[in-house]
Order: structure tokens, then sequence, then C-alpha cells
């Protein structure tokens, strides 16, 4: 029986469908020792923050998402800058989660300089800009090629921008119109950084410049995404249904556009979101010719799904991050 109020919705939200992948879910073997190098970046780079915040991060188990998320790089020094930047950026969005748009687009620069080498001097405080300073060496001293690490900073910049422009309706705790939410959800996901350092797993390094630029290509990092973004806002409704300023919702959009009850807004999300899923298989099925790479652009896609699936598992395993009282509180003084 579909819940008549919202009561009724949260007691059976437990109860209702979840996204499917058809991808295997594989973990990086260095999983756990990467997972106790982010207990000391927390405890070394992050003293600026309550005890309470730097202990609710440590639960939350950043790291694995990168170690589930690419488990093929060939090892820790390969793995670190991937998990530098998505734990470093989850806690930076949650430290800086009141801030203003103007404030995180001064944030965003002073963080592109430091990874870019633009700014190439190390920050004199521990700290976010320290840390990820730090990404710069460890990428640097792994041998990232140059092409390779230029896309991936150019992500993260995307990802910054999407930060900074979802701070207007957040702060005035505003539901963006759908598409307006679906441009920001593809950068604020934070996947597309994750698009181009899985070029590093295998042989992908191989593969020419322009195949990654490629508008199919461009079309399936932008449906990975989407459904990762979607993915993680069902999971993480109970926590941002009861939070004024979470207003980046996919199910609280369409709640809003078609106005629509909780349950039935749910169901349409998880409906958009099989349709992107569709369409990812369509396009893994149906390349266009790239010659001689045409199997290793196969496998390379493949990969993309088993990206998207071990973040997945990682939401789905993770039960303190996306849970009424688990987000760390923004500290951000200003």
């Amino acid at each position: 029986m579909k819940p008549t109020t919202n009561e009724e919705f949260y007691a059976g939200l437990h109860l209702l469908p979840r996204p499917h992948y058809p991808f295997p879910d594989f973990t990086h073997p260095e999983l756990q020792k990467q997972r106790q190098e982010y207990y000391q970046w927390i405890d070394e780079e992050y003293a600026f923050q309550s005890k309470e915040a730097r202990e609710k991060h440590k639960s939350h188990h950043l790291t694995d998402i990168a170690a589930r998320g690419c488990p093929f790089l060939k090892n820790i020094a390969e793995l670190r800058p991937l998990a530098n930047y998505t734990a470093n950026g989850a806690m930076m969005d949650d430290y800086f989660d009141r801030c203003s748009r103007d404030e995180m687009y001064r944030i965003m620069a002073q963080v592109i300089a430091l990874l870019s080498g633009e700014n190439s001097e190390e920050p004199s405080e521990n700290g976010i800009f320290h840390l990820f300073w730090v990404l710069r060496q460890d990428a640097l001293n792994c041998g990232i090629p140059q092409s390779i690490y230029r896309r991936f900073i150019k992500s993260i910049q995307d990802v910054l921008i999407g930060y900074s422009e979802e701070k207007t309706y957040y702060r005035a705790n505003i539901v963006p119109p759908l598409p307006v939410y679906l441009l920001i959800r593809e950068a604020t996901s934070g996947v597309l950084p994750y698009c181009d350092y899985a070029v590093l797993q295998k042989e992908y390094r191989q593969l020419p410049d322009e195949i990654f630029e490629h508008p199919h290509i461009r079309r399936i990092y932008s449906l990975c995404s989407l459904m990762i973004g979607i993915h993680n806002d069902i999971i993480s409704l109970p926590k941002e249904i009861h939070r004024d300023g979470d207003t980046m919702n996919l199910v609280k959009v369409l709640q809003k556009e078609y106005t629509l009850s909780l349950h039935d807004a749910y169901m349409k999300a998880l409906e958009i979101h099989d349709q992107y899923l569709k369409e990812f298989l369509v396009l893994r099925d149906h390349l266009p010719p790239f010659g001689k790479w045409q199997n290793e652009v196969y496998s390379y896609i493949q990969d993309l799904g088993i990206m998207i699936a071990g973040v997945y598992a990682w939401h789905t395993n993770d039960t303190s991050r996306y849970v009424n009282g688990g987000y760390v509180e923004g500290e951000f003084p200003g």
C-alpha cells in the first residue's frame, strides 16, 4: 500500500526498491592500508576541526570510495592521489557547507593553483590546502602522465564549480528547477575526476587522448556522474530530508517540480536513474569505431561500470554518513 503521509513514507523507506547494477564489485587490495593513512590525514591535517567532526569523518571511511571505485590501480602509490581527492574533497565540502558562492569560488581558485602547480609553494600550515598540495606531490611521485593529470585537475575544478553554484540554493533553502539540478549534480557527484583517473588502470593510459574527448565517451562520463549522484541522493534521503538547506536532492527536486508525494518523487527518481543506466549499457554496446583500440575502449567503459558499482557498494556498506545525525556540520566561521 502506498504511504499517504510523510511519516508513513519515512517508516517504509527501507522497504522501497533501490538501484541495482549489472557490474561486479571489487575492492583494491590496499583498502585497509589506505584507510590507515586516511586516519592519519584527519589527525594531522584536520586538527583545526572539532574532535566530534574528526571522529565522524573517521567513521565514514571516505578513502574506501577510491579503493572500490578504481580497484585495479597497480599499488597504493597510484591509489593515494585519488583517495586524497575523495576524502579531502568530501571533508572540505562538509567544512565549507554554509559558505557563500563567492567564498567557494575563492577557495576553488586556491585549490586549483596548488593542484596545477601554478602555486608550487607548500602551505605553511597543515589543513585542507596543504593536503591538496600533498596530492600533487604524490601524483608527481607516481609518474601520472601529464595529459591524464591535466584532465583529472580540470574535472576537479568542475566539481568545485558545482560546489560553488549549489551554495546559492543551499543558503536560501531553495529547491532548484530540475534542469539546474541535473547540471549542478553532474559536477557535485564528484565522479568526473574518477572517470579520468580510471584511465590509469590496466593499459588504458595507452589510449589516444582524443578518445577521451569523443562525444560518445563524454556522454558516458555524464551518465556515470548522474547515476552516482542520484543513488547518493536516494541513500542520503533520510539525512537530507530532515535538514534545512539540503535542497540538492533529486527526490526533493521532483517533488517540487511535479507536485508529487515523497513516495512518488522517490519512485520517479529511481526511474530516471534506471533510464540513465539503460542508456549507459546501450552506449557501451554501441561504441563508435575506434580501430585497433576498440576492445580496450570497451574494457575501459566496462570498468567505469565497475566504478559505479564500487561507489554504490560504499554507499550501501556505510551506515554512518548518510543517516540523520551522521553528517559533519559545517564549521567554517564565515
